[in-house]
């Protein structure tokens, strides 16, 4: 073959494999086989965070909301000196629960109950009363005290109550004489100390019914506008409670003036409880009995409600029921009961 025959064709061939080539691009790019865009991502919704509120429950003492476990603890009771000389009380401010009561000579003896507020201390404390098992009976837990007659001792150790006394073994890390008081008037019981040593009591059973709001308690909602609750438990023992509305308690006032907590505030109440009772004479000390029934009046959020009152045993609470037969529903809060003997006297100011 001639070198020129075989260098036409090979230029022959090379124009035809351009060609193919050419024909197989652009076949290609008809085909969409053209580079792929990558589309960019989407951007991942953030996770909603849901939050769980924690568990709660009512204290059993106060009707307040309190998380769960908060309070899995003994009550304590102490019977507290009333007298002038034993004022301000200490921690009085601080009580879930205060029933005054008559003693000898026309005076009045608290026995107040804390629990969902331990105060470091409280007192003063002294001797206990024929009705104080009565009163503490229902709530288990803790009774302080500084002695009593022998026969009334008895009583409050036969309780399902655990009792503490000044001057004993079990007591002489909690209790003291502080130095600032005149005797007897200055035992004061180290509250916080004493509660954990008595760790596996109990907390207390619940012993009124509560509103959820103040406008949905018994007082509230059905009583008469109250502006100033009257007691006289004696001629030597009289007191007030007024209806503060701004700040939604009753003040509390003792004879002629004000009673002071010993921070200097007026001592308040949500609920201010009055019971009548009858009084007997217990070889020569006022004794309250409260086995039994009878008339009561319940002040809260602002109103009063006439209503009834029965206790059936010592271990059973104080029942209220208002003049349907329903349980009287009190607000949320602390509450004093004014254990007045039928001798005495209770009355209402309506406001204005």
């Amino acid at each position: 073959m001639a070198v020129g025959d075989s260098r036409a064709r090979s230029r022959v061939c090379a124009r035809a494999l351009v060609s193919v080539t050419l024909a197989v691009l652009l076949g290609l790019t008809a085909a969409g086989c053209a580079p792929e865009k990558v589309a960019p991502s989407a951007t991942p919704s953030p996770t909603p965070t849901i939050t769980t509120p924690p568990p709660t429950a009512i204290a059993p003492l106060r009707g307040t909301t309190v998380p769960v476990g908060s309070l899995d603890h003994a009550s304590i009771a102490a019977k507290i000196d009333n007298l002038p000389v034993a004022r301000p009380q200490v921690g009085l401010e601080s009580a879930d629960l205060v029933y005054q009561e008559l003693v000898e000579g026309g005076l009045t003896r608290y026995v107040a109950v804390w629990q969902s507020t331990i105060p470091p201390l409280l007192g003063p404390v002294r001797s206990i009363r024929p009705m104080d098992p009565d009163i503490v009976s229902p709530l288990g837990g803790i009774i302080c005290y500084s002695g009593g007659q022998q026969r009334f001792v008895d009583l409050m150790r036969k309780t399902p109550v655990y009792n503490l006394m000044h001057g004993q073994a079990d007591t002489a890390s909690t209790f003291f004489r502080t130095p600032t008081r005149a005797a007897p008037h200055n035992v004061l019981v180290r509250a916080k100390d004493l509660l954990a040593q008595h760790s596996s009591i109990p907390a207390p059973a619940q012993q009124f019914v509560y509103s959820l709001t103040t406008p949905a308690s018994t007082g509230a909602k059905d009583g008469t506008p109250t502006a100033v609750v009257n007691y006289s438990f004696s001629g030597i023992s009289t007191g007030s409670w007024t209806w503060d509305a701004g700040r939604s308690v009753f003040l509390r006032s003792q004879g002629a003036g004000p009673d002071l907590d010993s921070a200097g505030a007026q001592l308040s109440a949500t609920n201010v409880v009055v019971i009548r009772v009858a009084v007997t004479d217990d070889q020569g000390v006022p004794k309250t009995n409260l086995i039994g029934s009878g008339e009561a009046w319940i002040s809260s959020g602002g109103g009063t409600v006439h209503a009834a009152w029965s206790k059936s045993s010592a271990t059973d609470p104080i029942y209220l029921v208002d003049g349907a037969g329903a349980a009287v529903r009190l607000v949320a809060g602390n509450t004093w009961i004014e254990l007045v003997p039928t001798a005495g006297s209770v009355s209402f100011v309506a406001p204005g």
